[in-house]
């Protein structure tokens, strides 16, 4: 359970003179970009700048109506965790205000929502009541749910708040595939999978009531072994979700898949999540090259036979094998082009087992939305992030959050190199 007896406030940064916490942001103008796009290759017309940058593993993120940005922090080797909050009182496009707070574990979800900041931590929902224009909190944290699943694999709580104040959170799976011996070769699957009571899907709460357990949330969705992308469709109200696929079909079962086919398979999928609804994991897994979900080998598949997994409800649009999705946001605003308005952003965090194969990932994506749904594939909208590296362990920066600001602009975080990107349309 996570403590509330912390200080409230540790502050890292300084007002500038004369100017009060409580002033607005400069967004009445635009800042200039970055003359190298801060290393990004972006669509014709758009250009990036840098926010802030070594902050440390940034997570997901949220932006006010003024312009503020706060970013989730999760504890690394030299940094405590926590939250960050940034303010650019000068207009350069760069944070030159900055406030810390928050548990020094520090966590991955956040949110905005009716006078309230909410944090995912590992374990826990916390919330500080706020008010437009301040970078601090105006008042102590309260728990909204505590008690989450929270073991060593997958443990980070992405979450979403609908406008009817539904509060959902992911809860991954703390396995690859629920095996009896985890990623162990031929170790077969445990059937049925005890993990699925506890994790393994998307938990529904109240944003509104404090003191709520897991055991009080509704089991939204199952079947999906780690979705830290969600985020709300704002004109259905639908829950959409990118889960990360599992691993090691190859390395566990060498009889039956290629290195090339383990490189590739699964999918990583965007899904709409509903209500009830199962999404296979760990019986089934989206096959890329079938385009559709076959039977684990874990649970006596062979790599191409459907089974029980005929049940299981498909992705929206799926992914190459390995890219790890770990945000999502979706276009409301008006800067960009007409064709983006509606549409989806996804955030790579980018592979480590694709070999032999090249690692890839490491970018953002869009996937154009019609009347709340999926209307086509995903192309890829900015790369670059891995910088000179060519494996995930040598990658710059790792995308990892998103958000619009309110004047349109695409933000993006980066837990490898702690960098805040702000990504804008100048027109061709």
């Amino acid at each position: 359970m996570t403590t509330l007896r912390l200080p409230l406030l540790l502050a890292v940064g300084l007002t500038l003179a004369g100017r009060p916490l409580a002033a607005q942001s400069a967004t009445s103008r635009a800042p200039a970009c970055a003359p190298d796009n801060a290393g990004l290759t972006l669509p014709a017309g758009f250009c990036a700048l840098v926010v802030a940058d070594s902050l440390g593993a940034i997570r997901h993120l949220t932006v006010a109506q003024n312009g503020d940005l706060f970013v989730a922090l999760r504890r690394g080797r030299d940094v405590a965790g926590g939250l960050i909050a940034l303010r650019d009182t000068s207009g350069d496009g760069s944070a030159d205000v900055r406030r810390r707070f928050g548990p020094e574990q520090g966590g991955s979800g956040i949110a905005l929502h009716q006078g309230y900041l909410y944090f995912g931590t590992d374990d826990a929902v916390i919330r500080w009541p706020w008010r437009e224009g301040q970078l601090e909190p105006t008042g102590p944290p309260d728990t909204v749910a505590r008690d989450l699943t929270n073991r060593r694999q997958h443990a980070s709580k992405g979450i979403a708040i609908g406008s009817d104040g539904a509060l959902y959170v992911n809860i991954g799976a703390p396995s690859n595939a629920c095996q009896v011996a985890d990623r162990q070769p031929a170790s077969p699957g445990q059937d049925p999978c005890p993990l699925l009571e506890i994790a393994g899907g998307v938990w529904r709460f109240d944003a509104g009531k404090p003191g709520q357990t897991q055991a009080d949330g509704i089991r939204f969705a199952t079947g999906l072994r780690n979705t830290m992308a969600l985020a709300v469709e704002p004109s259905t109200g639908a829950l959409y979700g990118a889960q990360h696929g599992r691993d090691l079909l190859k390395g566990n079962w060498p009889d039956l898949y290629s290195d090339a086919q383990s490189a590739e398979k699964p999918a990583e999928e965007l899904l709409r999540l509903e209500r009830g609804g199962d999404y296979g994991w760990p019986y089934c897994y989206y096959d890329p090259e079938l385009k559709q979900k076959v039977q684990g080998p874990e649970y006596g598949g062979d790599g191409r036979t459907v089974g029980r997994c005929a049940r299981a409800r498909g992705p929206e649009v799926a992914f190459p094998g390995h890219w790890a999705p770990n945000g999502l946001a979706f276009y409301t605003g008006t800067q960009f082009p007409a064709s983006y308005r509606g549409g989806a952003f996804i955030a790579f965090h980018g592979s480590c087992n694709r070999a032999p194969l090249p690692q890839a990932g490491f970018n953002v994506t869009f996937v154009p939305f019609t009347n709340g749904r999926a209307a086509g594939g995903y192309t890829v909208f900015a790369e670059g992030f891995i910088g000179a590296g060519r494996e995930g362990g040598d990658a710059l920066h790792r995308p990892t959050g998103l958000a619009l600001g309110p004047d349109g602009s695409l933000y993006v975080t980066d837990d490898r190199g702690g960098r805040l990107y702000r990504i804008m349309y100048r027109g061709t």
